[in-house]
């Protein structure tokens, strides 16, 4: 079996894919987790390696918090890019991989709504997020052509699994305590990818490489989400409110500042979709993706 070495594999994404990498793959870890194979924090140090590595799956990443001060904006750097960078420097010393493959986000092309947005976007990202994920690919392109490595860069959605974290999360909490309304029918569409499909692409993403959208093909409303998780949770379907009068709100939000439950931005985003299209990874790797509606359990 080949050697797989994993990066974030205590967050989310790693804790639902391990397990099935390691169906295939003989898998070690860089971490904090007392699981970890190799502890080290990629952000201030370049891991000891162990040894040779076939491929290298790099998910370790800082996501989900709006940085509010300078120091919290640079941590993204230190996580996302610099993390990274101390990666691929382990790597010189231990031998080279024979393919990487990094979990970037859509984040990077910086759209708010918009349908069917393909590869070919344009890299508009401005947030801190964003933008040293952008700069972690735009590095391992560099060092991956240099080094004779082969790179995927794949760019998730919304990931969906046993209790997610992020919006979806937040839905999910929203619909157990009685405290989530849905607005003007829930009819955004919103791209989502089932968690363990990123296992299921990683075989596909060694032998091809590239760069690749990924999420379901179905792309379901949040309406569709919401009745899905009533459902599941025992829950009635989500009070529904006209769009005027969460405008409303949203506007009382925008002066009530950052400690409001709604406003103008924040119904942008819920009341628009926003869809990637997943063609090329069904293109060139003959990926199927699963339905999140009929997979998505949410414990």
């Amino acid at each position: 079996m080949e050697k797989l070495l994993f990066t974030g594999a205590s967050g989310f994404l790693g804790k639902n894919v391990k397990p099935l990498l390691e169906e295939k793959y003989v898998v070690e870890t860089i971490g904090l987790a007392d699981s970890d194979t190799c502890k080290c924090n990629l952000a201030v140090a370049v891991p000891e390696l162990s040894g040779h590595y076939d491929i290298v799956l790099h998910a370790a990443g800082k996501a989900h918090v709006v940085p509010r001060t300078e120091e919290e904006k640079k941590a993204f750097f230190d996580v996302n890019y610099q993390g990274t960078v101390h990666l691929c420097q382990a790597l010189e010393r231990a031998g080279m991989p024979k393919a990487l493959v990094f979990v970037s986000t859509v984040a990077v092309y910086g759209r708010d709504s918009g349908e069917g947005i393909t590869e070919e976007h344009p890299l508009n990202g401005d947030t801190p997020y964003a933008l040293s994920k952008i700069q972690a690919e735009r590095f391992l392109q560099t060092w991956c052509g240099k080094h004779g490595v082969k790179l995927a860069i794949i760019r998730p959605s919304l990931l969906a699994g046993p209790n997610p974290p992020g919006n979806l999360g937040a839905m999910i909490n929203g619909i157990r305590t009685g405290r989530y309304l849905s607005i003007a029918g829930g009819k955004a569409r919103k791209s989502v990818l089932m968690v363990q499909d990123i296992a299921r692409l990683l075989p596909l993403l060694v032998e091809k490489g590239g760069i690749y959208n990924v999420c379901d093909t179905g792309q379901p409303s949040f309406g569709e989400l919401e009745r899905l998780i009533a459902r599941q949770l025992g829950r009635r379907k989500p009070m529904n409110i006209p769009y005027w009068l969460a405008k409303s709100l949203a506007l009382l939000g925008d002066c009530m500042g950052k400690h409001a439950p709604i406003n103008s931005m924040r119904l942008r985003k819920i009341t628009g979709s926003l869809t990637f299209s997943n063609e090329k990874a069904v293109r060139e790797l003959g990926w199927q993706p699963l339905d999140v509606l009929e997979h998505f359990k949410i414990s």
